[in-house]
């Protein structure tokens, strides 16, 4: 039986300091993250037999976080966003590659990584039996911190995160916006420098997803923390990134600030929804490519994306061009360049695809 205590990391730190322990500078680059050419492949196995040559989460994928800032790892569930996070809390091995995390390399020092970072998992790593503030009590001594000084950060997470009133309640009591909150307090007691928050909203109503957002808001702005968020939500990534990467199949396929991402497509995005899916999509982007102004078409099912100089004033032909072949149209819609068309862009397949597409073998695999 495993009698460990639980952390939001799911490991002990060990004999750690009060306060997280800085890097050294020497790697990284002064990077706050800093991944070379992950790579992570899974062996699961399909009705008691391995699947052929493993499933590839991470194909050789690199990023580099400066510190201080939101950095968004944007991609659909499977794109391996939490094999990377995995890896680099040290929760996981990569097969090759290499990694560092607040200036310490997370092969050779998993130890001094653990005591830097602060993780809020995809699952809660709450004791449900425990109250609020037993939890936070727990989580400031596995990392050293005792007396006045944690009693102290109990008090002020508590309040911070409006968690005064069920401080003394079960977390097992707690709604799913009151338990989030409280799984980051739980990541920030030990005043990490970089702050991991896997799919922070997911299953969250909109109302304790926009408080949520608030909060990260607040901590990228008052705490002068690393944050780095995985998230297949959007909005959520336009909202509170300062720079995103989009992860798809392993792979960083773009990275930049959300408004330099999206000003690289010039034009509206013109999509349309066919009434049924195009048989052979050759004649589709063939009819569309010939209207005036209109480039970057896709064919993907149903839907039907282009990017036009001008989109109002392209959708009459665009319709036209779809007539004249036999393809009547449900819908088309004409917006301005979002994160969906970046996606659309480099990963040749729309966000909304990728995420119905995705198997439960792969994602399970694959996180």
């Amino acid at each position: 039986m495993n009698t460990q205590p639980r952390t939001t990391l799911g490991v002990v730190p060990g004999a750690a300091a009060a306060t997280a322990v800085p890097g050294t500078g020497s790697a990284g680059g002064g990077y706050a993250v800093h991944a070379t050419d992950l790579v992570k492949t899974y062996h699961p196995k399909g009705r008691g037999k391995a699947v052929p040559g493993g499933v590839r989460a991470l194909d050789g994928l690199g990023i580099s976080v400066e510190p201080g800032i939101v950095f968004g790892l944007l991609g659909p569930n499977g794109a391996g966003k939490s094999t990377t996070v995995k890896i680099l809390t040290t929760l996981a091995s990569a097969d090759s590659g290499s990694a560092v995390v607040a200036g310490f390399d997370v092969a050779r020092e998993p130890g001094r990584v653990r005591r830097a970072i602060g993780v809020v998992a995809q699952r809660s790593g709450a004791d449900p039996v425990a109250t609020g503030r037993d939890n936070l009590l727990l989580q400031g001594r596995l990392y050293g911190m005792r007396g006045v000084e944690l009693t102290r950060r109990v008090d002020e997470l508590l309040t911070r995160f409006d968690l005064v009133d069920a401080a003394k309640r079960q977390v097992k009591t707690y709604s799913g916006g009151m338990l989030r909150r409280l799984d980051v307090a739980i990541g920030l007691v030990h005043r990490p420098q970089v702050l991991f928050l896997d799919e922070p909203t997911t299953g969250l109503d909109p109302e304790a997803r926009t408080a949520m957002w608030e909060e990260v808001e607040r901590l990228a702005g008052s705490e002068g923390l690393t944050i780095l968020l995985t998230t297949h939500y959007l909005e959520e990534a336009d909202k509170l990134a300062a720079r995103l990467a989009i992860v798809d199949r392993g792979r960083i396929v773009a990275e930049g600030t959300p408004d330099a991402l999206k000003g690289e497509l010039r034009g509206d995005a013109v999509v349309v929804e066919l009434a049924a899916a195009a048989q052979d999509h050759l004649p589709v982007v063939g009819a569309i490519g010939a209207v005036p102004g209109v480039r970057d078409i896709t064919v993907d099912g149903r839907r039907v994306a282009a990017r036009a100089d001008d989109g109002a004033a392209a959708v009459p032909a665009v319709l036209a061009a779809l007539e004249r072949i036999g393809l009547p149209v449900a819908a088309v819609t004409v917006s301005r360049p979002s994160l969906d068309d970046v996606y659309l862009r480099y990963a040749g397949r729309s966000f909304s695809s990728a995420e119905a597409g995705h198997s439960s073998v792969l994602e399970g695999a694959s996180r």
